[in-house]
């Protein structure tokens, strides 16, 4: 078998393997399916406590509840059940639309755009649209071979960076690197800027921060502490 087409086939079987639920840890969902389908907007960031080995290794190395990210692309107040309103990256499926219900029954939490106007939101969503069918870079074992251990002994500065998948490649999507960037495009900021008279005081994460912003490093967890986005939790 060629290289290139045994590193897609190992790729293919760790993502299946990463991909699987861990049993014994069940999650509960923070609130009712109809408040959550109620509250979401078009443009929300919707962030996911996932249940799998992957969305271990991403708590870990971000140290945060959340491992997932999907954008709201409609109001699902004003949708079928059955009608997608949420796009994401999957580890095995790519970019795709899906509807709430896959996630209105485990933890999550929403994380609104302050001030962006609707041109931007549309912008935004567009963005990601044209993005569907996009791929995980499965040959790039090596990176997904480090999600094998569910606690990696790594320094912690180095936790972010080993979430870098294939990297260098236009098509790879995960899941909140692909929707910063959509944010990116019409100017709307993830994280804030460190002003060079602050470099001092913030010297690590202004270094941090900078590496983020040139290798696109953004995790589900950036969306949670960002300043720009507010959360918005559903009434039961």
């Amino acid at each position: 078998m060629p290289l290139h087409s045994l590193k897609k086939w190992l790729g293919q079987h760790l993502a299946h393997y990463l991909s699987k639920q861990r049993l014994g840890t069940p999650s509960i969902a923070l609130c009712q399916p109809e408040a959550l389908r109620a509250t979401l907007r078009k443009g929300d960031v919707l962030l996911v406590e996932g249940n799998t080995r992957f969305s271990l290794a991403i708590q870990y190395l971000t140290q945060s509840n959340w491992s997932h990210s999907a954008l709201c692309i409609k109001d699902p107040a004003g949708c079928a059940p059955d009608e997608p309103c949420l796009v994401e990256a999957d580890i095995l499926e790519g970019v795709r639309l899906l509807t709430l219900d896959k996630y209105s029954l485990i933890p999550t939490r929403i994380c609104r755009p302050v001030g962006l106007t609707e041109d931007e939101k549309n912008q935004v969503i567009n963005i990601i649209l044209a993005k569907l069918g996009h791929q995980y870079d499965l040959q790039k074992v090596s990176d997904l071979v480090r999600y094998l251990m569910p606690k990696p002994p790594v320094p912690e500065s180095w936790r972010r960076r080993l979430i870098a998948f294939g990297s260098g490649d236009p098509t790879r999507a995960i899941c909140s690197t692909l929707i910063a960037e959509a944010f990116l495009s019409v100017h709307y900021p993830i994280l804030p800027l460190i002003k060079a008279e602050q470099k001092d005081t913030y010297a690590r994460n202004y270094q941090e921060w900078q590496r983020i912003r040139k290798h696109s490093l953004y995790t589900p967890r950036d969306f949670d502490i960002s300043p720009y986005f507010q959360i918005i939790k559903p009434m039961n």
